[in-house]
């Protein structure tokens, strides 16, 4: 197994900068404003031939335990209990300060291995900063600049003696595209992202269905920012699980550091198979959620809708009954999408949303063979053949399903572009209904005939 490294430091010493050098991407967001990163975030870093786990933390700060800033705290305290060896990060250009000293010594009563890293060292303003650096007692500093990626041949020195794993190839993961996968491979993680409005309780659903605290809660609206990956097993099944900073409307994204969780969230989107929108029960289908639910189908990622805070909701039996119509007639592009009722904070109805989680995922990746197709298309066609446009007929001639994830369907014909919209939500409606394609968004194209001797042709 990968030994794990946890960077700390105090606020805006380039925690997350470094984190995105060691693991090649740009997945933890950096900006110039201090306490950017609130949760763990965990990744496959890679240092020469080493390969070991990298987890970027929120900066040191006290505070009391029950504010934000000491949640943080405590979440950084985890990660480093959690670690193998330490990186703690100070400033060369600001040098120490007695902040610096403090957490130092908290590092110290803890016993943990500790490799201090003096960033910002380029330049000789930097360099003097690390010389200085020399006085927290933690040995040799090993002077870097995680920007420009100077100083990791020291970074790897200092490093060796904790990861001694041989070398692997190591899955950053890949964004999800259409294609035939055929047989859904178990072995492989489900990947399911979870989105929503501020506030609807993602972090704490994600808590309750893994067991631990593992991301940063409270009743502050907004308090996640980056999206964060936790790997759980269920019922044997590797999953992956992504929380999300709440998606609030486009004309409120005023500010930066926003867009660029925002930015972060749909990033996430794309790399899912399953999207669970989550809606607060208590206040259902806002138009921010019905603008959510259409992203994701744009995308072509798998939906189920899951009404957090129902253990809130008094007459549940007509609150059900309401908000089933009001999904049916709100969201028709995903017809007959599952609903499931749970309470995050009370831990009912995870369950059942795994279970509908699953079923659309199988659906998600389900092919119909070609004369299924086109028996299909002739008892439709001969139901309710498409109508003649400019006083000419339309013919359709035949249909298959080109590929997956989601299914996408190609119908060809004399005249694609005379086909009317309605017909085409005719044959969609049809397709979803009597091939049980429900909850996922379906694709159709219209193509015309390339035979030059077909004579049937208009």
């Amino acid at each position: 197994m990968p030994a794990t490294v946890a960077i700390v430091g105090r606020p805006n010493v380039g925690k997350s900068t470094l984190f995105n050098r060691l693991v090649g991407k740009r997945l933890a967001l950096v900006d110039d404003t201090p306490g950017v990163t609130r949760d763990r975030r965990e990744g496959d870093a890679r240092l020469g031939d080493l390969r070991f786990t990298i987890v970027d933390t929120a900066g040191l700060e006290e505070a009391d335990a029950d504010s934000l800033t000491g949640r943080m705290r405590a979440q950084t305290e985890e990660a480093i209990r959690a670690a193998d060896v330490v990186l703690f990060v100070v400033d060369s250009r600001s040098g120490l300060t007695p902040l610096d000293k403090t957490f130092g010594e908290l590092l110290r009563r803890t016993g943990q291995n500790v490799v201090l890293v003096a960033n910002k060292s380029e330049g000789t303003a930097g360099m003097a900063g690390a010389y200085e650096a020399y006085e927290m007692g933690f040995g040799d500093p090993v002077a870097v600049s995680a920007e420009h990626g100077e100083g990791m041949a020291s970074l790897y020195e200092a490093l060796e003696p904790y990861c001694t794993e041989p070398e692997v190839d190591v899955d950053l993961g890949e964004e999800v595209a259409d294609g035939d996968e055929g047989e859904i491979d178990t072995s492989k993680p489900l990947r399911i992202c979870i989105v929503g409005r501020p506030n609807a309780g993602k972090s704490t659903m994600i808590n309750r269905i893994i067991g631990e605290d593992r991301l940063l809660t409270g009743p502050e609206a907004g308090i996640t920012r980056d999206s964060i990956s936790v790997d759980w097993d269920w019922h044997g099944r590797p999953v992956k699980l992504f929380d999300t900073a709440g998606l609030r409307r486009k004309s409120r994204v005023q500010d930066k550091l926003e867009k660029l969780s925002v930015a972060d969230a749909l990033r996430a989107i794309r790399f899912a198979e399953v999207v669970v929108v989550m809606l607060d029960a208590t206040i259902p289908f806002e138009k921010q959620d019905l603008q959510i639910v259409d992203l994701v189908v744009r995308e072509g990622r798998a939906v189920v809708i899951a009404l957090n805070k129902w253990d809130l909701i008094e007459d549940r039996g007509k609150a059900w009954k309401d908000m089933r119509e009001t999904c049916e007639r709100l969201l028709p592009q995903v017809r007959g999408v599952p609903l499931v009722r749970l309470s995050g904070l009370m831990g009912d109805g995870l369950d059942d949303l795994m279970k509908a989680v699953t079923k659309v995922h199988q659906t998600w990746n389900r092919r119909v063979s070609t004369s299924q197709l086109n028996r299909w298309l002739e008892n439709i066609i001969e139901r309710h053949p498409p109508p003649a446009v400019a006083g000419r007929r339309i013919k359709i001639r035949y249909m298959t399903q080109a590929k997956s994830r989601p299914p996408h369907f190609i119908v060809f014909t004399s005249r694609p572009d005379a086909v009317p919209e309605s017909y085409t939500r005719y044959l969609v409606n049809n397709l979803r209904e009597s091939f049980e394609l429900d909850g996922i968004p379906l694709r159709l194209s219209l193509r015309g005939s390339d035979n030059p001797f077909d004579k049937d042709k208009d």
